[in-house]
């Protein structure tokens, strides 16, 4: 079985980094330095039944179906991931905790099988490792303390 594991200190609360990885509004503006996915009908409630809509790639509709499996704000969402055209359902989760004046997040991709699995994870291993490493971080440095953005801020969320 492969998976996707990345880990990622900010300089920021848990609190933060739990808004702006599940608002809605702040969600597409950290997403797009990957496929620019948007998620629509998203709640951090368990059992939501939600879609990330990001933009058709030759092969791939550009959408993914989830479903909240679990949630403890602000350190832990779960959830299911599958591509609405079918095949294996995997799971995500964002694990956060306080760690050296700022959050430590966890995230995992799990489930992946055979090699189909393995070619998944070394492609979307690569553009969730930009997502954290380049969006997110640039999305957290736009947020005020109450994790609003910054009305000077330059972030602006991308058309499909």
């Amino acid at each position: 079985m492969s998976a996707i594991h990345i880990v990622r200190d900010y300089p920021h609360t848990p609190q933060k980094v739990w808004r702006a990885v599940t608002d809605p509004e702040l969600i597409p503006l950290w997403t797009a330095t990957g496929a620019g996915a948007r998620p629509e009908g998203f709640t951090v409630d368990v059992g939501t039944r939600f879609r990330f809509v990001a933009k058709p790639k030759p092969g791939w509709s550009g959408v993914v179906v989830c479903e909240v499996l679990e949630t403890h704000a602000p350190s832990l969402l779960r959830y299911s991931w599958q591509d609405e055209g079918g095949g294996e359902v995997t799971e995500v989760a964002y694990r956060l905790e306080p760690h050296g004046g700022g959050t430590r997040f966890t995230y995992d991709h799990t489930g992946f099988t055979g090699a189909g699995g393995y070619v998944m994870t070394r492609i979307l291993g690569a553009v969730r490792t930009r997502m954290l490493t380049k969006g997110l971080p640039a999305v957290l440095d736009d947020l005020d303390d109450q994790g609003v953005l910054r009305p000077e801020s330059s972030l602006a969320p991308k058309r499909l």
